[in-house]
């Protein structure tokens, strides 16, 4: 048990006296002490453990060989077989490199786009002028996929396309070396507003009196942004990147299914489409499992990677 002699006195150190305590002791104080902020966060606990937990117990089905009629468990265990026969797949590189194109492109974009709209929102003197523009940005946020791939197709159709009618006799909606840059540029279009969100609320953080001081010392529009805005969102900027880092394989299915035809296969034929394609279609649930299972791994690999890098380089980390 700590202790502190002050002047003859002996003063118990509770923090160290605690420490010393059996670990069951120790829980059942903390849980004594803030029990109400666990029954607050319980159901979320809840929701997390049964909706993400619990269903990863499908997992095994990457090491088995399923058998419908034997249930989750009743397969012969194959051993790292379904993933091999995806390594040795004539589609897997075609399928990794059209997967890291798309998501690549989507990700630097996605994640720059943002934080110079906001840069710019914030310029804007007149606050109703810059509810409107926040307004008129982020309102494709909420368009459906659905929706959203049949703008496309409209837009591009030729002949008769708001853009298609200049680009050809031919939809680029067909042209596979279109298919990445329509894909990113679409969704840059339809999320950069709403992901600014979060970088207007970090830049209303900032003290008018910094502008103040900035102006004073002659300091114009961009120096303001480079010296008092870029400072303020960088901790939100890290933070953001590493969260995005996870999923770099992970290319949305909906959108990209939805854009996929005959045409344009070799270029949209993407990880989640083709484990859709052999699982559900080809009823392949093993060898789906396995491909989905490798997706997880390297999206969590580069996340680990990424809170590495910026935790050493800026300080700054999710875990």
């Amino acid at each position: 048990m700590g202790a502190v002699n002050d002047g003859g006195t002996v003063v118990v150190d509770n923090i160290e006296a605690r420490r010393h305590e059996p670990l069951f002791k120790r829980i059942g104080s903390h849980f004594k002490q803030y029990w109400q902020l666990w029954v607050l966060a319980l159901p979320s606990i809840v929701f997390v453990v049964i909706f993400a937990y619990v269903p990863m117990y499908g997992v095994q089905l990457a090491f088995r060989k399923y058998d419908i009629t034997k249930g989750m468990t009743g397969g012969d265990w194959v051993g790292f077989q379904y993933f091999e026969q995806f390594f040795n797949d004539p589609m897997f590189k075609e399928i990794i490199l059209n997967t890291f194109r798309i998501s690549l492109w989507t990700l630097v974009m996605g994640f720059i786009a943002p934080i110079i709209l906001a840069l710019l929102i914030n310029q804007i003197g007149s606050t109703k002028v810059k509810g409107f523009v926040q307004t008129i940005t982020y309102m494709p946020h909420f368009i459906s996929t659905v929706v959203m791939v049949s703008m496309l197709q409209i837009f591009l159709s030729p002949g008769t396309g708001l853009l298609g009618r200049f680009l050809g006799r031919e939809s680029l909606m067909g042209d596979p070396k279109s298919f990445t840059s329509i894909y990113w540029i679409s969704e840059v279009w339809q999320h950069m507003g709403w992901n600014c969100i979060i970088y207007l609320a970090a830049l209303s953080s900032v003290d008018l009196a910094l502008y103040e001081a900035a102006k004073i010392d002659g300091a114009g529009r961009l120096q303001l942004i480079r010296y008092v805005d870029l400072p303020t969102i960088m901790p939100t900027v890290g933070v953001m990147l590493i969260l995005n880092m996870g999923s770099v394989l992970g290319v949305g299915f909906e959108k990209v299914w939805l854009m996929q035809n005959t045409l344009n296969i070799t270029a949209s034929e993407v990880i989640s489409t083709y484990t859709y394609r052999i699982g559900i279609l080809d009823n392949q649930f093993s060898y789906s499992t396995a491909i989905g299972l490798f997706n997880s791994v390297v999206n969590f690999v580069f996340l680990v990677m990424a809170n590495a890098i910026a935790k050493r380089a800026s300080n700054t980390s999710i875990f």
